[in-house]
């Protein structure tokens, strides 16, 4: 084994790291977990070519692989660990080809999201999908995770966006999945399959991606003050059930808010108050935002409304603080799971009540507008307690209750294993297990993460 990283470096060079600065970051992402031990070393991919070989390699010799791009997941799907090797993409960062006509882009999987979104947008379109980590995540790893973001209740997840894939299965083989059309149901969708596969089936090197017109006007945002988290979940649902389609609906919780201000130095909130950000865009954005005004108002919040677009942006800038602003209070446990949209009230108030039964405080934020809810478990220290773990269990099974699930956009990693089965219940875990077998016989690819 130790002799492998030489091997790989006769076969490609430089691309091969074992600075052990480089290797002891690849144990952990932002999940807050951390393997046992360094991974044996890290391919940096410059080409299609590099991964091909890497896998070759890995293949060959039995050597398990973690694929892995800018390591901004939430779940442990990037952590590898000793006799281990890394297939880095992040320096597969090309933008092949932006076709305004057909609205589309070609990129490499180490493209960060944001970048594709600033360079589409003189073409007057936009790539819908925008996680938290817009800024430092790939898009590589927006599609291994089947990311999502604050835009979700309108435009959709990742899913959603991806039209066509070129993959490097794990005997280094390239696979070219999906179309640049519009349409296409030529044999089963292996290109829905990769996406939110978290690496486990094979490594996306490149993808064909679907671009949206920008919206037309200023988007006009609301910002409703609660006094009581179900109350404003209620509210939320309420929207929707009035058949309006925000481009964002965000919720906030009093604990949580009263963290985003203090990590932003913003002026303390009332006690106990608890925000839900709306923002519509398109031609209807300000008529849409009246009729919503008005169910707020009438459920009772505090509302202010703007029509300035930069003045909406600050406002769900403060949703977008919420991962540092956890991070700053120590270590957190980031949770992620989504239930129907009407049953959003039922799963805060769940929330809470396990926060009474365990003793914790749970700030939680919510995409209100699809039903995903982001608890965090804070706690000190590098391991999770047995405490926060159970109490980790109580919010999936309170999820599954009520008709949702494990998770809504951040995957399983290694951080969800362990309830797996009970959502998914044991003949489609099994089959699941047996699809895998079929792209990655020998088992080498991402092992011990997902199934």
């Amino acid at each position: 084994m130790a002799d492998l990283p030489a091997l790989l470096r006769a076969e490609l060079g430089d691309v091969v790291v074992t600075d052990p600065a480089a290797l002891e970051a690849a144990r952990s992402d932002y999940s807050g977990q951390r393997s046992d031990s360094a991974p044996l070393a890290i391919v940096e991919a410059r080409t299609v070519a590099d991964v091909q070989t890497a896998l070759r390699f890995a293949h060959a010799h039995r050597l398990p692989v973690v694929p892995r791009g800018a390591g901004a997941g939430l779940t442990g799907g990037a952590m590898a660990s000793a006799a281990q090797l890394v297939v880095s993409t992040s320096r597969l960062s090309s933008i092949v080809e932006i076709n305004a006509a057909d609205q589309l882009a070609v990129v490499q999987a180490g493209v960060l999201n944001a970048d594709l979104g600033r360079a589409v947008e003189p073409h007057g379109l936009f790539f819908a999908p925008d996680p938290a980590s817009r800024e430092i995540s790939t898009i590589g790893g927006n599609i291994a995770t089947n990311a999502g973001g604050l835009l979700c209740a309108k435009y959709g997840v990742t899913r959603e966006a991806v039209l066509g894939l070129t993959v490097v299965l794990a005997d280094g083989s390239l696979l070219e999945l999906g179309h640049r059309t519009v349409k296409g149901v030529t044999g089963l969708d292996l290109t829905a399959l990769m996406i939110g596969s978290e690496g486990t089936l094979g490594i996306v090197v490149e993808a064909t991606v679907r671009l949206l017109p920008l919206p037309t006007g200023d988007p006009a945002t609301l910002s409703a003050t609660f006094v009581d988290v179900v109350a404003a979940a209620a509210a939320s649902t309420a929207i929707t059930a009035a058949r309006l389609r925000p481009a964002a609906m965000e919720l906030i919780d009093a604990r949580a808010l009263s963290a985003i201000h203090e990590h932003l130095d913003l002026p303390t909130p009332a006690a106990e108050s608890v925000q839900l950000l709306v923002q519509f865009d398109g031609a209807s954005a300000g008529a849409d935002a009246g009729v919503a005004l008005a169910i707020l108002r009438e459920l009772g919040a505090q509302v202010a409304m703007t029509v300035d677009a930069e003045e909406g942006e600050r406002m769900l800038a403060v949703r977008r603080a919420f991962h540092p602003a956890m991070a700053a209070r120590g270590s957190v446990l980031i949770e992620d799971l989504a239930v129907p949209r009407s049953a959003l009230p039922a799963m805060v108030a769940q929330i809470r009540a396990i926060e009474e039964r365990f003793g914790l405080e749970i700030p939680t934020v919510a995409h209100a507008g699809d039903g995903n809810l982001h608890p965090n478990l804070i706690y000190t220290g590098d391991t999770v307690p047995a405490e926060i773990w159970e109490a980790a269990g109580e919010l999936f099974r309170a999820a599954l209750a009520l008709g949702g699930t494990l998770t809504g956009e951040h995957g399983v990693g290694t951080l969800k294993r362990r309830w797996l089965e009970e959502e998914l219940g044991t003949p489609q875990l099994d089959l699941q297990r047996r699809i895998k077998e079929v792209f990655d016989p020998l088992g080498i690819m991402n092992p011990g993460k997902v199934f």
